[in-house]
């Protein structure tokens, strides 16, 4: 595998220039609130521009090859080196954390949740997007798990300091939950280490001789690396810390939860498990279908027994990332481009549609969907926004949903070589009722939260106005703002582009796909 070395600096800063704000907001005392949101906004607009910059550089014809790569000494005595690089896969994934970061940031220069201290919560936000960065970029496995992990601190910290009643459960689940797996996946990293020679953690290397490793023994690694990813994706039956931690953490948490951190369990199977072991991955393809499929089916059906919109959400990502599995677990370029595209996608549409819970919550201080209604009447740009995003998230054509789950379906019909076809076939039946079951929650959710008139404890008037003095009709409910304005447009924009002309990221994904499943081809 080719890899291009020039501007071999730009990774690094991109994914330490976080910290740089971090360092910055320590100086910074705690009651300069302004100060604080501006330092946390002009690191993340920084960090960001170098994405951007990035992007410029990225050599699209040689999409399929590693670039920008660096290669630094860094824990000789276990052969661990400081390497990073970036290819097609994991580019739009890099540049997705840096968006959403400075989103969110956006979105709470008027929105920290309580108790308060902006200080605090901006630095951890910096802190959450250097390890998500570094995720996507890391090349060696020892810097793949420590990145892995510091993405976990942030969000324990997130969801336990500014989260809801039960956070301290939450928090602790979500803790727990991760650290077992990814205590099996240091294992599992460890085997492959000493199997293939103790020569190198780093990934190139791996996948050239984890072939090598005797089928039996490739399993029983591939074992360890799926607990490791499938908790943090989170597939059926790993998933039950998700709906409580999205539920429970303040919705800066649940967006970057869903359109980031969510995607690190999915991005490692397509980057270390699936390439460095491909004897065990087609051996495990049909159950990680499997366990797809059912996802896509209990995900749904436990949508339809919500009685809170968060927890709604949380349901369908696990359903959403179902479709992501299904088209990694065919080993197919075609399945594997519709997974990466499907997580791009869910980053954006899932995002947006915390976004707007979190603001119906600050509006309304319940997300009770029997206690929600008319919100067309009440706050008609935001009723229409969350038409457009609950339509982008049960897949109509022309939205960036569509191509998420529409192709990781189809590929289904014709998986790898050596898999058993009728078997995914029947996936695909499934997987294609899952679909229906999406509809039916969506606009079920949309219907009941948009549509009618206001309940009466929010109807306006004198009830419930109190704290805005009594009979200005409506003027407790504040529609769309300008921070939301800010921070939503950039994802509604690019939900539309990303539905209409699909190839921006298909052109991208597609020939570094082809170089990670290059093992099958033979």
């Amino acid at each position: 595998m080719e890899m291009l070395r020039d501007e071999n600096w730009v990774l690094s800063v991109g994914t330490f220039l976080p910290m740089v704000g971090v360092l910055l907001l320590l100086i910074v005392p705690k009651a300069n609130d302004q100060l604080i949101k501006m330092v946390a906004l002009f690191t993340s607009i920084a960090t960001l521009a170098v994405g951007v910059f990035t992007l410029f550089k990225f050599n699209f014809d040689q999409a399929g090859s590693m670039q920008f790569v660096a290669e630094n000494k860094w824990i000789p005595l276990i052969k661990s080196s400081y390497f990073i690089g970036v290819d097609g896969i994991s580019l739009p994934m890099y540049v997705l954390s840096m968006v959403i970061t400075l989103l969110v940031v956006i979105y709470s220069l008027n929105h920290i949740p309580s108790p308060g201290n902006p200080k605090a919560f901006f630095i951890l936000m910096l802190v959450l997007q250097t390890g998500m960065a570094g995720t996507f970029i890391a090349q060696d496995l020892i810097l793949f798990f420590v990145f892995f992990e510091l993405v976990l601190l942030p969000m324990y910290f997130m969801i336990g300091v500014w989260g809801g009643e039960n956070r301290q459960y939450a928090s602790l689940k979500f803790f727990l939950y991760t650290m077992f797996g990814s205590a099996l996946m240091l294992v599992a990293f460890l085997a492959l280490f000493f199997k293939t020679g103790a020569e190198s953690f780093a990934i190139p290397y791996l996948v050239e001789n984890g072939g090598a490793i005797a089928r039996n023994v490739q399993i029983w690694i591939f074992a360890g690396m799926f607990i490791g990813f499938a908790v943090k994706v989170p597939m059926f039956p790993f998933h039950t810390w998700l709906p409580d931690a999205h539920t429970q953490a303040p919705t800066q948490g649940s967006v970057i939860l869903a359109a980031i951190l969510l995607k690190l369990g999915t991005y490692g199977f397509i980057r270390i498990a699936i390439p460095i072991l491909p004897e065990a991955a087609k051996a495990w393809a049909p159950y990680i279908g499997g366990l797809a499929v059912i996802g896509i089916i209990y995900g749904a059906l436990g949508c339809l027994a919500q009685t809170d919109m968060k927890r709604l959400i949380a349901f369908s990502s696990v359903a959403h990332m179902g479709y992501v599995m299904l088209g990694v677990s065919t080993l197919t370029d075609f399945g594997m481009s519709a997974a990466m595209f499907g997580m791009v996608a869910h980053g954006l549409i899932t995002g947006m549609l915390f976004f707007l819970a979190g603001s119906i919550k600050e509006r309304y201080h319940t997300l009770e969907i029997s206690r929600l209604g008319g919100l067309l009447t009440q706050m008609p740009r935001m009723g229409w926004i969350l038409g457009m995003a609950s339509m982008a998230s049960l897949g109509l054509p022309g939205l960036a949903g569509f191509w998420g789950e529409f192709p990781a379906i189809l590929s289904a019909y014709n998986p790898a070589d050596g898999l058993n076809v009728t078997v995914f076939r029947v996936y695909m039946v499934i997987a294609a009722l899952g679909t229906v079951l999406a509809a039916a929650y969506l606009l079920w959710l949309f219907q009941r939260v948009a549509f009618g008139e206001p309940k009466a404890e929010f109807a306006g008037g004198a009830h419930g106005a109190d704290d805005h003095g009594s009979g200005h009709g409506h003027s407790q409910f504040e529609d769309v703002n300008k921070f939301e304005w800010i921070a939503w447009t950039p994802l509604l924009i690019a939900i539309v582009v990303f539905g209409v002309v699909p190839n921006l990221l298909f052109s991208m994904i597609d020939p570094a796909v082809h170089g990670i499943l290059a093992g099958f081809k033979g």
